[in-house]
């Protein structure tokens, strides 16, 4: 190896840390941006559908052969779960929701994934660390949506509405191990992207957001929000995150779990003025914690599998999940 080629690895691994780790981070704080003077389910197909073409237009470039009928069938099947389900209700609920807390309450994926490979896909029962890290995001969660002392809520409906998203993406993201996808990662996101965003822009319609748009209110901030989020959410740090993988050990890129919503939180506070309370810390540490807990848990040999699909879910659906 030349000398000096350590040295440029090294700093492409630290640019492409800070990618996943600020850029995803950021995506919460870009929703609540172009959310000011657009509609949720509208954006959120735009800036997948661009985001997708090029992934699979790269994708097909490199060699990926064409996809099968029934791989787009998959693909329409993980489009809505992924997108529609965790995606679009994320960025409906962040109308209601400070992009923070959103961060937060998508955070317990990690939490959602076990308890549906175990509950639902029949998965092995977890170990005695998963519970417990199953435990503290739970008392995280309570904690985080309970009113504090001022009496101030994180919206009901907003707050259920993203667990339920966090829970479509676990759901959706194992299913798609039973479905006919591509073996080529990146042609499987191009193709759930895109797939996902049709959804979205037809779910756009029907909801009254085409009726409703006012192109001329429409800001310039809200739009440069969809470039940064299509160019710098789902391209630059998609493939920050797919480069990882190849080159670092997955337990180290699975810590962009629980850097995520630490960024979105303080992003929030910082440039949006959201609410950054003692309860809010607290819970925000709690959660983080029981991310820590599941991720790190030495996991049996049918764990291990599960954990590196789990790493490998972006690869194929590209959250940021976010939550996310």
């Amino acid at each position: 190896m030349p000398v000096g080629s350590n040295k440029s690895l090294n700093w492409r691994v630290i640019g492409a840390f800070a990618a996943i780790y600020l850029l995803w981070g950021s995506t919460y704080l870009g929703i609540r941006f172009a959310l000011e003077t657009l509609p949720p389910f509208l954006t959120a197909g735009v800036r997948f559908i661009f985001a997708g073409a090029i992934l699979y237009g790269l994708a097909r470039q490199q060699g990926a052969p064409a996809p099968t009928l029934a791989q787009w069938r998959s693909a329409v099947v993980l489009g809505f779960v992924l997108f529609m389900l965790n995606n679009g209700l994320l960025m409906w609920s962040q109308t209601r929701v400070p992009s923070g807390m959103a961060a937060l309450l998508i955070a317990t994926v990690p939490l959602w994934m076990v308890l549906t490979g175990w509950l639902v896909f029949r998965g092995k029962r977890p170990g005695g660390q998963v519970f417990a890290g199953l435990f503290t995001g739970l008392i995280g969660i309570m904690l985080l949506v309970r009113p504090d002392q001022t009496g101030a809520q994180v919206d009901p409906l907003g707050a259920l509405v993203l667990i339920f998203a966090a829970f479509a993406w676990s759901f959706g993201s194992l299913l798609s191990r039973r479905l006919d996808t591509p073996s080529s990662p990146l042609l499987g996101a191009g193709m759930n992207l895109m797939a996902g965003s049709v959804i979205l822009i037809i779910a756009s319609a029907i909801t009254g957001e085409w009726a409703a748009l006012n192109l001329a209110a429409v800001s310039l901030k809200s739009v440069l929000a969809v470039v940064y989020l299509a160019v710098f959410g789902s391209i630059i740090g998609f493939g920050s995150y797919m480069w990882l993988l190849a080159n670092v050990p997955s337990d180290r890129v699975a810590t962009y779990a629980y850097v995520n919503p630490v960024v979105a939180v303080f992003l929030g506070w910082a440039f949006a003025g959201e609410p950054l309370t003692p309860q809010t810390l607290v819970a925000a540490a709690i959660i983080v914690t029981a991310v820590i807990l599941i991720t790190t848990a030495r996991p049996q040999a049918a764990q291990r599998q599960t954990l590196t699909f789990q790493l490998g879910l972006r690869l194929k659906a590209l959250a940021v999940r976010a939550l996310r």
